[in-house]
């Protein structure tokens, strides 16, 4: 009993959030625009792609193709979601929602898990409906099955959570557009970084950099415990884009970029819900 009186104010600032958010002209635009685009690429799957006179199957053209639009969806997706969450909290406080709102029997941390719970509800449907076009157009138009599409799709959305967490927590202590910067930051280092640890551990980079026996490796113990520890977003996307080429997970290192991401919503969401009660309500 005491829990469905807990959820029911929960629920009603999901709905109240989802319908504010989907009223907005600029996400109606943003939404429209992107499906545009994705549907737009439906010329590229011809499957009659050829490789020094060599003509590739469909299923490798479909899913190399596929993998890529993949990366972009996810990760304009989460730009976006940052971009939702950016100003609600403000939004709210300016148009006197807020107010009203906690001036009713609903605690603060309703309030922040409602907001929490239906904007990554709808940057989930908003990404994973931009992904059911790629994988409809791949079914229809070669015939290319592959239900793996969605599941890593529904991977990603523990990436736009820890936006949305983050997001809404920076801009309780900074300018937006600072907020907005920072999370985005940390989606760039995060990706070059994957980047430079995967071209140093290929053979090229070997061959090229000579071996330093007579060094010590602690030098560099630092910059690995950063690396290890940094927020795994891409690694997240690298994770669930292994599904779409079949690939197979080897141990913990394979799912790590998952627990990593997990850890750090968590960690940022007592973080924001210790903020919040501290705030300051007009």
């Amino acid at each position: 009993m005491e829990t469905s009186k807990s959820l029911s104010p929960i629920t009603r600032i999901i709905k109240y959030t989802l319908i504010d958010e989907v009223q907005q002209r600029s996400f109606v635009i943003m939404f429209v625009f992107c499906a545009i685009c994705v549907f737009l690429i439906r010329g590229c799957y011809q499957g009659n792609y050829m490789v020094n006179g060599h003509s590739l199957d469909a299923g490798t053209v479909v899913r190399a193709l596929s993998k890529m639009v993949f990366h972009i969806i996810s990760a304009g997706v989460m730009v976006i979601a940052a971009l939702l969450s950016m100003r609600i909290f403000r939004r709210d406080r300016n148009e006197g929602m807020q107010s009203c709102l906690l001036s009713k029997p609903i605690a603060r941390w309703q309030y922040v898990m409602g907001k929490i719970i239906g904007l990554w509800v709808l940057s989930v449907l908003f990404m994973f409906i931009l992904h059911s076009i790629v994988f409809l157009t791949a079914s229809i138009n070669l015939n290319v099955f592959m239900p793996e599409y969605l599941v890593a799709s529904l991977l990603c959305s523990i990436n736009l959570l820890f936006v949305i967490i983050a997001m809404l927590l920076l801009s309780l202590l900074m300018p937006d557009i600072v907020a907005f910067l920072c999370v985005l930051g940390v989606g760039i280092v995060g990706l070059v970084a994957d980047g430079i640890a995967a071209a140093s551990h290929s053979q090229i980079a070997q061959a090229i950099v000579p071996q330093s026996g007579g060094h010590p490796q602690s030098d560099w113990a630092w910059w690995k415990t950063v690396y290890f520890l940094w927020p795994k977003l891409s690694g997240v996307q690298q994770m669930a884009s292994s599904l779409i080429e079949s690939e197979s997970f080897h141990g913990f290192a394979s799912i790590y970029p998952f627990v990593n991401v997990l850890f750090y919503c968590l960690i940022l969401g007592a973080l924001l819900f210790k903020r919040f009660r501290n705030e300051d309500i007009i």
